[in-house]
């Protein structure tokens, strides 16, 4: 089986599949898809399949001009019917991993995907697991639902885990370039999964196993929410001595060695960093270790849209004014910069906050059109009128588009969380 399915590998005559065709799992099959294999991506959302297979890009980093003609030519297309999971040699779980609200891992999408997998599955098959998840993962979740009809792992059938490593609206580095760790059950596994990364990506790291792998993920997400969570600490300390943040991790950035600039701001957002360290906290309590870094930090940044909304009702208590019934403008919803994703969002945050003191919240962001806040269903604002309207602007996303002298020309009051202001010296600016 293992030689018959690298054989198809390097013949590119595998059928690839996709489960998951959100921010991971579309760039992905677009890859295998440019390297010559046939790709069929499987997603429960019809208006996602429905798109794609109209070639319709409802990803930023995959523009339609891309898309369409992958689908024009037959090399990728779509579907809801896992039934199409007999046919293929290789399928990525691409799913989300959210945390539930007492921040434990919910399985719920890796669990639904592999069953739909298993209920379709046969001989000669790779399975790669994509999402990020808790060490242990695919033994305990995955495997024994493979084989539970009898089939061999690393002889009748191959698994893996490979942590995806998007990072959207990323320019530079994208999922062709992006270096891909793979770890399989068995050798053979391991070998197979390489062999797979390697006929579409530039770079393959193979690791000794699945939880190796998995470990790796959740390694890279908790380094930086740690750091993160250090210079958040410290933009707080700072700002309650008078001392500019900014400037100290600048001066501090020009040691060449045993220092890497972080940089503090309104909260964390996305689907990782916020999120993956939280796995490997709950996964090292059910071994008896308490994570007490992961649980700090993700504290001290949990805390950083009330110290960002108390930032924004003392500069507005030093122009006379109280938060309430105040004109509060935000400057970019998403959770960073240039892109149209708004998951975990500290922004949100900071809105909600602002709600419950009673300010009238407006915002605007080129990439985000519309958004909800609980009940309150909020649509992007002009962005200089409503600057001009506001009594104060708060700028939480530093999109690279915005036109900062004008915002600054027409605005009363400038609460900046990023530091977007840096280059400006003028007293109507609050500093983070």
């Amino acid at each position: 089986m293992k030689n018959l399915l690298l054989e198809k590998l390097n013949a590119k005559t595998a059928r690839v599949g996709v489960v998951g065709l959100g921010y991971v799992g579309l760039p992905l099959a677009v890859e295998f898809a440019h390297a010559g294999f046939h790709v069929t991506g499987l997603d429960i959302d019809e208006r996602k399949t429905a798109k794609l297979n109209a070639g319709e890009s409802y990803i930023q980093d995959i523009p339609s001009s891309v898309l369409k003609p992958l689908v024009e030519s037959g090399k990728l297309d779509a579907t809801t019917d896992f039934s199409a999971i007999r046919d293929l040699d290789t399928i990525n779980i691409c799913v989300p991993t959210p945390l539930s609200k007492a921040k434990d891992p919910d399985m719920t999408f890796v669990n639904s995907a592999v069953e739909s997998i298993a209920q379709n599955f046969g001989k000669g098959k790779l399975v790669i697991l994509e999402s990020t998840t808790y060490p242990g993962t695919t033994e305990e979740l995955v495997l024994p639902k493979l084989q539970q009809h009898g089939l061999k792992v690393g002889e009748d059938f191959f698994l893996c885990f490979s942590p995806e490593r998007v990072d959207p609206g990323n320019k530079q580095f994208q999922t062709r370039n992006i270096p891909k760790v793979v770890g399989g059950h068995t050798a053979n596994c391991t070998e197979v999964g390489a062999a797979f990364y390697g006929q579409a990506l530039d770079k393959v790291v193979p690791v000794s196993g699945t939880q190796v792998a998995e470990m790796v993920k959740l390694l890279e997400n908790t380094f930086r929410m740690i750091n993160i969570g250090m210079v958040n600490e410290l933009a707080i300390m700072c700002g309650r001595m008078g001392i500019n943040v900014w400037e100290v991790i600048d001066a501090a950035a020009t040691k060449p060695f045993g220092f890497m600039p972080f940089y503090p701001g309104p909260g964390l957002g996305g689907h990782c960093i916020p999120i993956d360290p939280f796995y490997l906290s709950w996964k090292s309590k059910q071994s008896g270790i308490e994570a007490r870094f992961i649980e700090l930090a993700g504290y001290i940044n949990g805390q950083m849209p009330h110290f960002v909304v108390d930032k924004i009702q003392n500069a507005l208590n030093d122009h006379a004014k109280p938060v309430k019934n105040s004109k509060v403008h935000i400057l970019g919803m998403a959770y960073k910069k240039d892109i149209d994703d708004v998951r975990e969002s500290p922004g949100l945050d900071i809105m909600h906050l602002l709600m419950q003191r009673g300010a009238k919240v407006s915002y605007s962001d080129p990439f985000i059109s519309n958004l909800r806040i609980e009940d309150h269903r909020l649509e992007s604002q002009d962005m200089l009128p409503s600057c001009e309207a506001a009594d104060c602007v708060v700028i939480v996303t530093d999109h690279s588009q915005v036109d900062y002298a004008a915002v600054i020309e027409k605005s009363k009051l400038i609460v900046d969380t990023r530091n977007a202001l840096k280059k400006y010296q003028d007293p109507k600016i609050v500093a983070l």
